[in-house]
């Protein structure tokens, strides 16, 4: 089957418009992005992408962007021997080598260390689904540095276990935005440590499910069958224009078969509202040739009644004759007065 040009460009519009409403919608947060947490209780969905630093992109050694940190968050360890170095749902922005027990495949997914006597230890490599706990919005890595074990004879460290790294996220309304302030709660034995990162992008999210709270199936249909007639009139009154060089109403495609539809439709309605007025037209009540103005055998009534007839056959039929008719009046009031 042979389609009209006005057909091919309709669908080659319709394709861009579909192309472009995919990637809007795949814009829209759901259960599977990255960096995205929904609360079970509340429904709400909590961005957390916005505290994911990158490196900062170089030009001739300068930062493209100035305002682009070009370091990881700090969190200071206090009691501890040792401060802190993390990224959220991203690895740390730092070049790091030589991690302690951490293969070098893996350095550069390492997400949270710290430094102590010029070592470095892996507390946890990259992971971006953060998940609640209860209320509490947290986010975890794994796959750290070895943690502390026993050591065999030949000096070797038979641990299994590997560091991590437990986050809480607090809502603080104060602080700027895309900031993320950490602070370390603790460890108790140096395997798995615990911190509170307070931000702005953990006080609320989206409330709205964009899976079933937006458009369902019907709004979907309606949606694509509003697209295709946009891309069909589009794309045929640009056909019209530029191909057949048609001005006015004529640029619209198949303008001869929407007109004759047009006046169909008129037609019916004439039609229609023809035969309507003509079943509600009241009808006027015949006229009487007289009235009697009285009872019984009133002759008064009589001849007003008569006159009254006269009168109106004249006014129906033509000018009547005045002067018979005053004769007749004065005719009456004679016998009355006698």
């Amino acid at each position: 089957m042979k389609l009209s040009n006005s057909a091919r460009y309709s669908l080659l519009l319709l394709s861009f418009i579909v192309g472009l409403s995919g990637a809007s919608a795949s814009s829209h947060l759901n259960d599977d992005s990255p960096c995205v947490a929904r609360s079970p209780i509340s429904g709400l969905y909590y961005d957390l992408s916005a505290l994911s630093l990158e490196p900062p992109e170089l030009k001739d050694g300068k930062k493209v962007d100035k305002e682009a940190r070009d370091e990881s968050w700090h969190a200071k360890g206090h009691d501890y021997p040792a401060n802190f170095t993390i990224n959220i749902c991203a690895p740390v922005i730092e070049e790091v080598k030589d991690v302690i027990g951490v293969d070098s495949s893996h350095w550069r997914n390492v997400s949270a260390y710290y430094e102590q006597a010029g070592k470095i230890y892996s507390i946890g490599e990259q992971a971006s689904d953060p998940f609640f706990r209860g209320r509490k919005l947290v986010l975890n890595y794994t796959n750290g540095s070895p943690c502390p074990g026993d050591w065999n004879t030949a000096g070797a460290n038979t641990s299994i276990r590997t560091k991590s790294t437990l986050m809480s996220f607090l809502c603080d309304r104060d602080a700027p935005p895309n900031t993320a302030t950490p602070s370390f709660v603790g460890t108790m034995d140096s395997c798995t440590y615990y911190f509170e990162i307070r931000s702005s992008a953990a006080c609320g999210g989206i409330a709205v499910d964009p899976n079933s709270g937006g458009l369902g199936p019907a709004g979907v249909f309606g949606v694509i069958m509003l697209i295709a007639v946009a891309a069909y009139f589009i794309g045929g009154c640009a056909y019209q224009r530029t191909v057949m060089h048609q001005r006015g109403w004529r640029q619209c495609p198949n303008f001869s078969l929407w007109a004759g539809m047009f006046d169909f439709v008129k037609d019916m309605f004439v039609i229609a509202f023809s035969s309507l007025g003509n079943c509600f037209r009241s009808r006027r009540p015949s006229s009487s040739g007289y009235q009697r103005a009285g009872h019984g055998d009133d002759t008064r009534g009589g001849f007003i009644g008569a006159i009254g007839g006269r009168g109106g056959r004249a006014g129906s039929g033509g000018r009547g004759d005045v002067d018979a008719e005053n004769r007749l009046i004065d005719q009456l009031d004679e016998t009355w007065d006698d």
